[in-house]
């Protein structure tokens, strides 16, 4: 059975693009019903468009956070996604969101190996390895659940040696390439492995 997913984005649509190109081209037993965004006009949404892929604004600021993310939540469902997958969404899930989602599973991708660096974002998590002297990094998919930061059981990681020498725009760029890796091959074992989209 193919695994019907929603993907969950905010700016460029790496990840997303990862994931689109391995349902196209057989590696991944899915295909994405709904592409999200916190962010109109993000690169993610042209990608999703170019791939026909439905996709829609929840636009999100302080303000408006609880209801834009349940109206997500509510789209997910409607869409019929059995896994959501938040690659690269850079908001905090409010408690409206996991309220309308129900039992669906979420997963998130952060480009270290947690729990090692959990709680920073984009280039900051790369600053920080090698400021810290780190002698690797990585991707790291793990579940997210209701009021948790970079929490949650650990789906796949992939191992980044730090070079020496190397600057946080370095590693961040080897970094992403074992991310669409690392979350092609979580949604991969989800869709292999039906019992783990259950509630653990």
């Amino acid at each position: 059975m193919t695994l019907p997913i929603a993907v969950c984005v905010s700016g460029r649509g790496s990840n997303l693009g990862a994931i689109i190109d391995a349902c196209a081209n057989g590696r991944l037993n899915a295909h994405v019903v709904l592409v999200a965004s916190s962010r109109a006009n993000v690169a993610a949404l042209d990608r999703a468009r170019r791939a026909g892929v439905p996709s829609a604004e929840f636009a999100v600021t302080r303000a408006t956070r609880a209801a834009a993310q349940a109206a997500m939540a509510r789209a997910i469902r409607e869409a019929g996604a059995r896994l959501v997958v938040l690659a690269g969404y850079d908001r905090i899930l409010a408690d409206a969101f996991w309220d309308e989602l129900g039992d669906v599973p979420v997963i998130n991708i952060h480009p270290s190996l947690l729990p090692a660096f959990g709680g920073l974002n984009g280039i900051r998590v790369h600053e920080a390895v090698i400021a810290a002297g780190a002698r690797e990094s990585g991707a790291t998919v793990h579940r997210a659940h209701r009021g948790t930061l970079d929490e949650g059981e650990i789906v796949v990681q992939r191992r980044v040696p730090v070079m020496p020498g190397e600057d946080a725009e370095a590693l961040a760029a080897r970094v992403l390439a074992e991310e669409h890796r690392a979350i092609v091959e979580a949604i991969a074992l989800f869709g292999a492995h039906p019992a783990a989209l259950a509630r653990p």
